[in-house]
């Protein structure tokens, strides 16, 4: 649809002189400010396709060509192509959903006795259609009679028992207290009463303070509760976690004399190739039919596929030797295993004492 342009030179935003259709100061196109529907609808769609554009555009070399779009980006070639946070928070948004909607839903159930009446009546109408069936032995009726009677365990009338799994009492249920205080104000009064040295710290309190609170609140979904407060709080550790991978690639690399910036645009670019590629792995486990058996194969296709990609991004971007490549990937990896588990404690504790 054809754009109608302002005959005056006069930015409307920023009252620039404009040299062309768009002002040099600002960016604001020198269009009418009065514009029918089609119009409005043709500029909002066009701003939106050429954010489309660009994201469709990036991820081929995202993909495909390790290390290149960094490259591009540290040259001034940056127009075509997505920014890179814009494009890390677009794709993790995407793959924390995929991921967590993964999630199984724990089933907590305890052992519980049936409907006595329920089974009574089952029993009394056992023996009735026993009684009325003229080609059972009268022996035999007896017999099943005694034995609907005693039950399996040899007890009259004992109702039987349904056995279930119960997560919140077995090894999973690391959402506990730190006491056998039943009560946050009852676990005070107990400490009050224990010498100075005996006494609980600060994270002890807090965290038999978070586990009395979800549970108060919560009851048995307090571990659940619990877990998806974590799982909302992983992105934002992950923020966290790419400027510390940018300060370890700039130790690791510090004889290439890049500044810090180009190391972050890096980490960027890498954890939205990372992101990108496992919410396709996810996508494909949830396509391929588990009776094929090829899901094992499939991951470990993927895990080879981000080692190499690793491998050469970092070569493409640092210029090194194949060897010295491999060597420094290999302490970056453990420095950056290192600062992974930190960022998860962190996460952990945070969202338990908060």
């Amino acid at each position: 649809m054809k754009k109608h342009y302002r005959a005056e030179n006069d930015c409307l935003n920023c009252g620039t002189t404009l040299e062309g259709k768009f002002c040099h100061n600002c960016g604001q196109e020198n269009l009418h400010i009065k514009e029918n529907f089609g119009h409005m609808m043709d500029h909002a769609i066009s701003d939106y396709f050429h954010f489309d554009h660009q994201f469709f555009h990036t991820l081929k070399p995202l993909l495909f060509k390790p290390g290149y779009l960094t490259n591009e980006y540290m040259a001034g070639r940056r127009v075509q192509y997505l920014h890179p946070v814009k494009m890390y928070i677009f794709i993790s948004v995407v793959y924390f959903l995929l991921y967590f909607k993964t999630g199984h839903e724990i089933v907590k159930v305890n052992e519980t006795n049936e409907d006595p009446v329920k089974t009574q009546k089952s029993i009394d109408s056992t023996k009735k259609a026993i009684a009325a069936n003229k080609y059972i032995p009268g022996s035999v009726k007896k017999q099943i009679e005694n034995d609907l009677d005693k039950g399996k365990s040899g007890k009259k009338n004992e109702t039987p028992k349904i056995k279930r799994v119960d997560y919140e009492k077995g090894p999973n249920s690391w959402f506990h207290p730190t006491t056998e205080d039943t009560s946050y104000a009852q676990y005070l009064a107990t400490q009050k009463k224990l010498p100075k040295d005996e006494q609980g710290g600060f994270l002890d309190r807090q965290w038999n303070k978070k586990v009395f609170d979800y549970r108060q609140k919560y009851g048995n979904q307090a571990r659940e509760v619990f877990t998806e407060d974590i799982q909302h709080n992983t992105p934002k550790m992950m923020f966290l976690l790419l400027p510390l991978f940018a300060l370890i690639l700039k130790v690791t690399f510090w004889r290439n004399k890049k500044f810090y910036v180009e190391h972050l645009i890096y980490s960027f670019h890498f954890h939205c190739f990372l992101f990108l590629f496992l919410t396709i792995l996810i996508l494909f486990e949830w396509a391929i039919p588990a009776s094929w058996g090829i899901i094992g194969w499939f991951i470990f296709a993927g895990v080879l596929y981000i080692t190499w990609y690793i491998y050469r991004s970092l070569k493409v971007v640092y210029h090194r030797s194949t060897f010295r490549t491999i060597t420094k990937m290999i302490g970056m990896g453990f420095m950056y295993f290192v600062t992974f588990v930190f960022c998860i404690c962190l996460l952990f504790f945070v969202t338990a004492l908060i």
